[in-house]
């Protein structure tokens, strides 16, 4: 037995003996219940450097020592939206002013931009107007890859699917296989915030529903179209409800394989509507730093076996936990973004923008090893030691991509009440 052996088993022993065991297990690549991953949240003192520690042995043993970054855009087209959900600042009222919404041509222009910038991803999502026509994401689509065909679409939540089928008077599974023939490649997932329906209702009435969120999933995944999934913690949500939300997300896994990440989302309470306006008293300023940690740590030890890759996401944390987060489980370190409107309408401070070379430099600074990967998780090139300058590395002045609060200012692109597209 070597010496870091003989201290991990002795910082075992003294741990407490419902978390060692489940620790345990999870090194033996069993898998762990809801009740055990709920323990784990609560960890305190040595029990919780334990929970680090095997969350990024078992992410050394998946993926090895790689952190992966996908070089793409956020195209967020409209906030004028229907729902009115607690921990959105993004979306506006179609009465009111500051609503906006693209025509196709600048979303098209968008995305031009960013593939010669060397992206190969767009994300397009947005909120949900109430005049938009039946067939308005797929025209979307079909414009953007007639132009740039070779661009991943990763495209519209699970409400956004179910709100484009119920406009179009079809099954959703009928709409997505539209959306697919369209040019939809993979679903962002989210829409789920946490995945518990009285939690929901407090939190976003009207919402999406657990079960409907749940069908769209599925479905996307039984015809060919991947997703991500994702949580939002740090708001309502008790340490159970993390947990069963995360034992949902690896049943419909087992089931379907269709999951290529998950990615935890800290509340950004600033702007945020339910905390503004007091709409509880147990809601909270997002998670601190040990949440944060932990809710990489415990879906790593959780989703082991299922899902190999999990996000941390420099928008919600900033650069620094993004980091301390790679210690703790997660091998991804999410995308370039170039325009990132929801965090930042909701009092995010990190920006909208990190370029290849910004990313590559963090994750060798904690000594592993950067690589550029396609939204599938391809590895496109890994940058072993000799650096390289991508086409977005050489912006100059990142003011010429605009922001959401520019963005809600201009007339050109002003929402207006029944308006056709």
């Amino acid at each position: 037995m070597n010496t870091q052996t003989a201290l991990f088993d002795s910082l075992l022993r003294n741990s407490d003996p419902l978390i060692s065991g489940t620790l345990n297990r999870a090194l033996d690549e069993k898998e762990i219940s809801v009740k055990e991953a709920t323990t784990l949240f609560n960890a305190q003192g040595i029990d919780f450097h334990m929970i680090g520690i095997v969350a990024d042995e078992l992410r050394r043993r998946r993926v090895g020592d790689i952190v992966t970054y996908v070089v793409n855009r956020n195209i967020n087209f409209t906030n004028v939206c229907i729902k009115q959900c607690g921990f959105c600042a993004f979306s506006r009222d179609f009465r009111q002013e500051e609503g906006y919404f693209l025509p196709t041509d600048e979303i098209v222009r968008r995305a031009k931009e960013a593939h010669m910038l060397g992206a190969t991803e767009v994300c397009v999502q947005a909120g949900l107007p109430p005049d938009m026509n039946a067939d308005t994401y797929e025209n979307i689509c079909r414009a953007i890859k007639t132009e740039v065909g070779d661009i991943h679409i990763h495209g519209f939540s699970p409400e956004e699917v179910l709100y484009g089928s119920i406009r179009s008077n079809v099954s959703i599974r009928e709409y997505l296989l539209r959306l697919k023939e369209a040019g939809v490649n993979s679903l962002p997932g989210t829409a789920a915030e946490i995945l518990d329906q009285q939690m929901r209702d407090k939190i976003s009435p009207g919402r999406i529903s657990v079960d409907k969120w749940t069908e769209v999933i599925k479905t996307a995944h039984k015809i060919g179209i991947p997703s991500t999934s994702t949580i939002m913690f740090g708001h309502m949500e008790s340490p159970e409800d993390r947990a069963k939300h995360m034992g949902l997300i690896r049943e419909i896994q087992k089931e379907t394989g269709g999951f290529t990440e998950f990615v935890p989302l800290n509340f950004i309470h600033t702007e945020a509507p339910m905390y503004k306006e007091h709409w509880n008293v147990n809601i909270r300023n997002g998670a601190d730093g040990r949440d944060v940690l932990l809710m990489h740590a415990v879906a790593r030890i959780m989703f082991n076996n299922h899902i190999n890759n999990i996000q941390t996401s420099w928008v919600k944390e900033g650069a620094g936990m993004a980091q301390l987060s790679l210690s703790w489980g997660a091998n991804d370190f999410g995308g370039t973004l170039i325009n990132e409107s929801i965090s930042t309408s909701a009092g995010a401070g990190h920006g909208q923008l990190l370029k290849p070379k910004d990313i590559r430099r963090l994750i060798r600074q904690v000594g592993r090893i950067p690589a550029q990967r396609a939204t599938s998780y391809k590895i496109l090139k890994v940058f072993s030691s000799e650096d390289s300058t991508d086409p977005l590395d050489e912006v100059q002045n990142v003011s010429q991509f605009g922001s959401y609060h520019e963005l809600i200012k201009l007339d050109g692109y002003r929402y207006k009440s029944n308006r056709r597209r």
